[in-house]
């Protein structure tokens, strides 16, 4: 027969939950920008918990989890750690007229005097 399972306390051999300053590469309770639609929250709790669920919050997978930021991506990565694909071009735009109606433009101006 096996032992009865035993929770560990906070600073035993388990991390401790604390809300980082920083945001997180995946949307968790941890991260400072993470929010419960529900308000149902708990950190008072190690893992913080769901008072909706009565279970330990399961980030970015809840259908409540917000991130007030509005950064969170569908897979639960921060568009913050997201790099760009696409890189700018800025190419230098050349005038949209043609050369003849830049010399018309010039030659009709010059006719009146400016």
């Amino acid at each position: 027969m096996e032992p009865p399972l035993r929770r560990e306390r906070v600073g035993e051999k388990g991390t401790e939950w604390k809300l980082s300053r920083e945001p997180t590469e995946i949307c968790n309770p941890l991260c400072r920008y993470f929010r419960c639609a529900r308000k149902a929250l708990n950190f008072r709790r190690n893992p913080p918990w769901c008072n909706w669920v009565n279970a330990p919050c399961t980030g970015y997978k809840c259908p409540y989890a917000q991130c007030i930021q509005v950064k969170m991506l569908p897979d639960g990565r921060c568009g913050l750690f997201v790099k760009r694909k696409t890189k700018e071009s800025f190419e230098i735009l050349k005038s949209p007229f043609k050369a003849e109606t830049v010399d018309r433009v010039k030659k009709k101006l010059d006719k009146f005097g400016l």
